[in-house]
């Protein structure tokens, strides 16, 4: 009942908003095996390192209680497994995770993105890439890892809290860590200067640009490995390009990164809008499903997608399109079975990595608990 509500609501809504007519045909290719970086930007052991520490340290935080890491957690696919996340004023890690008493903090709408290969957000098919223009967030409303690493600390649900203005975030951030002599020291051995929030941003989109797994199965299988697919993979990624998917997830990161609206609203039930095609990359690892984080598993995903594609077929085949809901042209190519959904299964089991970066610090300089405790 829930997926043919969603596919009755996409009727009146599903819309195309990034291109008039269907995209360009795209093709499946592995992962680069380098990342690309800003050139103002590059990075090395020592700014990585510090990185990593500034990501699991709650200094970062004007309550001192959360950090990047608690909402981006190494084991779960540095996502958190929740429908939507708990920042500022939670307690406890992922699933489990749950609300404060008395703090007064709406929830979050949307499904925290994993980071695995967001360094490689943006490349498409036959274009130039460039990392400063990386779309970031659902939204794409901004640019570029640094850009967006500095946004969850202004954020007063997610890094703020009640604690301080929203301009005062960033300026209390820096004071945080200036006061720890420790970051003092690695600021000055990695940036030859005192600590800012440019070079915080920095620091952070370094480490999270190594948080890459490029080593899949279907990687080493478009590398030349025909022996790392097997049968019923191969067939799934046939089944994949016949049945349409492609038109939006194709790619070396499977999503052309176009916003599409298909339907379904934000995890409080309004504001349905246009968001970006997620990755493909790394499924298991980053469930639940949907930019609202509602679908539980891969069967529900590829049931919604049959269901609203057998209904966008229907309307245009009906005598007076003119009165018929608008339908994003993809869904017109889109011919997913059933019974091809075992071998599809099979073809997203092949795009995923379980050998990624999954380390914890032992400990963080600013002496508070490590984000998200210890695996």
């Amino acid at each position: 009942m829930y997926l043919l509500r969603i596919v009755l609501l996409a009727l009146a809504t599903v819309t195309a908003v990034a291109a008039d007519g269907l995209p360009g045909e795209m093709t499946l290719e592995a992962l680069p095996q380098t990342v690309p970086a800003p050139l103002d930007n590059v990075g090395s052991p020592a700014k990585v390192a510090l990185g990593r520490l500034l990501f699991f340290d709650p200094v970062l935080s004007a309550t001192k209680t959360v950090a990047c890491a608690t909402c981006h957690y190494p084991t779960m696919g540095w996502s958190d497994g929740r429908a939507v996340p708990i920042g500022a004023g939670g307690n406890g890690i992922g699933p489990r995770r749950t609300v404060a008493a008395g703090t007064g903090l709406p929830l979050l709408q949307r499904n925290t993105l994993s980071l695995l290969n967001v360094a490689f957000n943006g490349m498409v098919s036959g274009t130039a890439y460039d990392p400063a223009n990386a779309p970031m967030f659902w939204d794409s409303r901004l640019s570029g890892l640094e850009a967006q690493a500095l946004v969850p600390l202004r954020s007063r649900e997610e890094m703020r809290g009640d604690v301080c203005a929203e301009a005062e975030a960033l300026p209390f951030a820096v004071e945080r860590v200036m006061a720890v002599m420790e970051y003092r020291e690695r600021f000055a051995k990695v940036f030859f200067g005192p600590v800012t929030s440019v070079k915080l941003a920095m620091a952070l989109a370094a480490f999270e640009r190594t948080l890459v797994s490029c080593n899949t199965r279907f990687d080493r299988f478009m590398r030349g490995d025909k022996g790392a697919m097997d049968e019923q993979q191969q067939r799934g990624m046939k089944v994949f390009r016949e049945a349409g998917c492609m038109h939006c997830h194709g790619g070396p990161m499977f999503s052309d990164f176009k916003p599409h609206v298909i339907g379904v609203s934000d995890a409080i039930g309004i504001g349905r809008r246009g968001f970006r095609t997620p990755t493909l990359r790394n499924l298991k690892h980053s469930a639940p499903y949907m930019h609202n984080g509602t679908m539980k598993s891969l069967d529900d995903v590829l049931a919604f997608y049959e269901q609203l594609g057998d209904a966008a077929s229907e309307s245009l085949d009906g005598a007076d399109q003119s009165a018929q809901p608008p339908f994003d042209p993809f869904l017109q190519k889109l011919n997913l079975r059933p019974e091809d959904f075992p071998a599809l299964r099979a073809f997203f089991d092949a795009l995923d990595d379980d050998g990624y970066d999954q380390r914890v610090p032992a400990r963080v300089p600013s002496g508070l608990p490590v984000a998200g405790g210890r695996p």
